[in-house]
């Protein structure tokens, strides 16, 4: 289960990672992200995007290492720690997401923030 859970939160990491690439290179659906003020991002929030296809990675390595899946070189309770954080961030970014006055970002990114917190949750749990 806790395996199960680590490999649907690195896939949905994965499908957010793509969607900030999209962002990234100007693609117009900046309306699902960054507060939905742009229909395509100005040039600091696709740096951004950037930024967080980086974060998605790292959290992917936590999680993976978390379940055994990678080795990290860290201590275990360093890794837990992490994963810890990282639930709360995105208990956090669901939170943010519901704030948003973007209604389709509240829409689609919150619910997406609330599942991978709860798959990271699973994990941490574990």
């Amino acid at each position: 289960m806790v395996t199960v859970a680590a490999v649907l939160a690195c896939l949905v990491l994965g499908a957010l990672a793509v969607f900030q690439l999209l962002l990234a290179l100007g693609t117009p659906l900046g309306r699902f992200a960054w507060g939905g003020k742009h229909q395509v991002l100005p040039a600091r929030l696709r740096a951004g995007s950037v930024v967080s296809i980086a974060i998605y990675a790292l959290f992917a390595t936590v999680l993976l290492a978390r379940v055994g899946l990678v080795p990290t070189g860290f201590p275990e309770g360093v890794v837990r720690t992490a994963t810890w954080g990282i639930v709360i961030y995105l208990l956090l970014g669901a939170g943010l997401n519901l704030a948003s006055r973007s209604k389709p970002e509240r829409a689609v990114m919150s619910p997406v923030s609330a599942v991978l917190c709860a798959l990271y949750a699973v994990v941490a749990l574990s």
